[in-house]
């Protein structure tokens, strides 16, 4: 007898259990299958987002490997075309890379003036990560060195040239050179003794000053 309860109790639980799987579907079945399908709606645009950045990446990465090549086989004309477009048109930071190596390219050019322009304007744009904008900044005054004044090199880039800056090296190193050009000695031996006082300045670095801080001690300009 006491089995033949506990049946009957187990058969009705069941059914009670069943009911309640019923119930509880009819109420949240839309719910249910609406979750479903955002997950596989998620999954597959994830997927399909993954793939159609993967292809464009890969593609503005053979165009600008395309107009590297045109660069390097002294193609420049068609190489500053390739790299305009590239510009516009770049994907992910494919068009910055494309804008860098566009003034690299007038500089190699013999157009000084654009190229300097360029990197500036490189420089002054805050949509650009810090690291690429500095490193326009010193190539612009690398080509003032030559093409401008020990100002347009200072204002360019004596806010790099303190001990925590990553690019202090080259901006010293920049900015002693405009120095020297003016023959402003006094001030270039302090920029290079900079470099050298450093102890992370890279060797070759070190080198090159040493080698004009031995010059400018020869001339006898500078006290």
């Amino acid at each position: 007898m006491v089995d033949q309860n506990d049946s009957f109790i187990r058969e009705v639980n069941e059914e009670l259990r069943s009911d309640q799987v019923r119930n509880a579907w009819k109420r949240y079945s839309r719910i249910i299958i609406g979750a479903a399908v955002v997950i596989v709606l998620g999954t597959a645009g994830h997927r399909l987002w993954t793939h159609w950045d993967s292809t464009q990446a890969s593609d503005a990465g053979d165009k600008f490997l395309a107009a590297l090549t045109l660069a390097d086989q002294g193609k420049r004309d068609e190489a500053e075309a390739a790299l305009q477009a590239l510009e516009q048109d770049g994907y992910g930071a494919y068009g910055i890379l494309a804008r860098f190596r566009a003034a690299s390219v007038l500089a190699e050019k013999g157009e000084p003036a654009g190229a300097i322009a360029s990197f500036k304007s490189i420089g002054d744009d805050a949509s650009i990560p810090e690291a690429v904008r500095n490193t326009a900044k010193v190539r612009a005054a690398w080509l003032l060195v030559d093409a401008g004044t020990y100002e347009d090199v200072s204002a360019m880039v004596e806010t790099m040239a303190t001990p925590t800056n990553a690019m202090r090296h080259a901006a010293r190193e920049a900015l002693g050179l405009a120095a020297y050009k003016a023959g402003d000695m006094t001030r270039a031996r302090e920029w290079f003794e900079q470099i050298i006082e450093d102890a992370e300045a890279p060797r070759n670095v070190a080198n090159r000053a040493q080698m004009m801080l031995d010059n400018i001690k020869a001339s006898g300009k500078a006290p």
